[in-house]
Parts: structure tokens; sequence; C-alpha cells
């Protein structure tokens, strides 16, 4: 009788299950904890009186449900709500907290849960509609570190108004801001993007072939200080138009200054830096706003998805 009772409640439980941001399928801990009510109670059964067994079932279902639905309440709406205003906390609960949190729970990575979106919401051939699911899954499902729309909307007119032949971007992740660039990109120009996280790389060269610009960008894995010397060579760059810089924040400095050396810059190249404010880059902007090969401004906005500020560093190279 009591496994009936259980298994009438457990649809609900299920269903909720279902309702969690970014699970497609039931966590296999809810499915675990069923599985150990349903033996407590046919061992309790056999020992307790039925009236006592009702008790005890219905404390047990109010303290689930009772349970589950404070740690909706503050994962989906109080928690995002209250970090949002401050970077450092955004960046803890989201890129840290929840994405380990669903990465146990989903046996997935983040980049393969984009992927899947990406599968899902857009069409293949469409550089628009990646970008489109993309930015949704990020604000209504689960953060993560791209560039995201409001600053990718800075991008976009950096871009536009440049219009590049020749452009490095440093740090691909998912691919997000390479499909932005490479679509607006003119008939015959290059892009190349360094990714240093080979699983990462898989990704984007996915999210990549989705959008349709296989064939106007070049994935390399592999660091940034071990490419940047070889990009003559490898690749027969002389000079970038526009490098992007999106990757680890301890190697902004130290990366512009190897291009530099490499001869990879030349007079009106561009650099556009992210996240210069969140989680911020002091050494490069101090660099780039103080010497006299740049000429620097900056353009305020958002970190990715929230309302903390953050925003991108524009530094012209003056030879």
């Amino acid at each position: 009788m009591w496994t009936l009772i259980l298994k009438l409640f457990s649809v609900p439980i299920v269903r909720l299950g279902l309702w969690l941001p970014c699970l497609d399928y039931v966590p296999v801990s809810i499915l675990d904890y069923l599985g150990f009510l349903n033996e407590l109670l046919l061992h309790l059964d056999s020992h307790l009186s039925s009236s006592l067994l009702k008790t005890m079932l219905l404390v047990l279902l109010c303290w689930f449900f009772g349970v589950t639905g404070l740690l909706f309440i503050l994962y989906s709406w109080f928690i995002p709500a209250v970090v949002q205003f401050n970077g450092s906390l955004a960046l803890l609960w989201h890129d840290v907290i929840v994405q380990h949190a669903l990465d146990t729970l989903t046996r997935s990575t983040q980049p393969q849960r984009l992927m899947k979106a990406v599968q899902k919401h857009a069409t293949r051939g469409d550089p628009q509609s990646v970008i489109s699911a993309i930015d949704y899954y990020c604000r209504h499902r689960e953060w993560a570190m791209n560039i995201g729309d409001e600053k990718g909307s800075i991008l976009d007119s950096v871009v536009s108004e440049l219009n590049p032949e020749k452009v490095l971007e440093l740090g691909t992740y998912c691919g997000y801001s390479t499909v932005r660039i490479a679509r607006l990109l003119p008939p015959g120009a290059r892009l190349i993007t360094l990714e240093f996280n080979a699983d990462y790389a898989a990704v984007a060269r996915q999210v990549i072939a989705w959008a349709g610009l296989e064939d106007r960008v070049q994935l390399v894995e592999g660091a940034s200080e071990d490419w940047i010397p070889r990009m003559k060579e490898h690749f027969g760059i002389e000079t970038f138009d526009l490098v992007f810089l999106d990757h680890w924040k301890d190697r902004y400095l130290p990366d512009t200054k190897l291009m530099e050396d490499c001869g990879l810059l030349r007079k009106g190249t561009v650099l556009l830096a992210d996240n210069v404010i969140c989680p911020g880059v002091p050494d490069y902007l101090q660099y780039v706003r103080n010497s006299l090969s740049y000429r620097s401004c900056y353009f305020k906005s958002h970190l990715e998805y929230t309302k903390a500020e953050d925003g991108l560093e524009k530094s012209v190279f003056l030879g």
C-alpha cells in the first residue's frame, strides 16, 4: 500500500525536477531519494502500526517538499537577485557554485549544455540565431562567461566600424564572441581564435560549424604565449587589424607586449579587451592608458547577463 502512495507522490516530485533550470532530466539524487524512501517504507511497514506510519510519511513528505521549495526559491530567484549588482558575488555564485552543482547533477559540462541549447533552438547556418539561442539560455537558464548581448553590441560596433581583414581572438571559450565577430567580417577576411582548453575548443568548433562560419574562422588549440610568436611563420600573418582579448586576465598585458615584440601590431591596430573591470585587469589598463604607443577609451557596460559594472577597453596602437 505504501509503495503505491509513494509512487503517486513521486509524480509531482519528478515534475519538480524537470522544472529546475538547466535540467532536461530528473537528477540522479532525486531518484536515489525516492528509492531510499521506498526501501525505508517497506522496512517500516513490517514493524510499525499503520497510524504511526502514516504520520511518519506525512512528516517526511512535508519536510521534503518544504526543503525542495525553499531551495528552488533561493536558487532560481532570491540569490540571483541579490548578487546581480555585485560582480564578485555574481562570479562566485554563477561561475563557481551553480556551475559545479549543475555539472554534478547533469553529469555534463557547461559548454556541452550550451551546445545542446544551440542545437535545440538555433537554425543551422544562421549566426544570429546561434547568438540569440546562447543569450536566451544564459539569461534565463544558466549564466556563462560569454561577452554577452550588452557588451556584444559594443563588440559589433567596433568590428563594423573597423571592417577588419585579419582578426586575432585570444580566448574562444564556446565560440560565442567568435560567431559575433565572424558574421560581420568582409569576404576574404580571416579570424584566428586561440583556446587553451581542448574541451572548450571542441564545443566551439561545433558552435562555429552550426553557425556556418567554418570558412572564416581558424580555431587553434594551445597557449597564447606559444602561438603568438608563431603567427607569421605558421599562418603568414604580418599584422592584425583587430585583436580581441578575452582569455586569462593575467595574460592581457604579457600577450600585448609579446605582440608588440613580434611585430604583429601596426599603426591603427585596435586592441579590444573584455572584463577590464570585473574581474578586472588593472596592470593592463595602467599600461595602455599611460603608454604613448596607445590611445585608449573605455566603454562602460555590465558584466555579462548581470547589472554589475564591467566594460571594454578599446586601445588603438599608434606605432
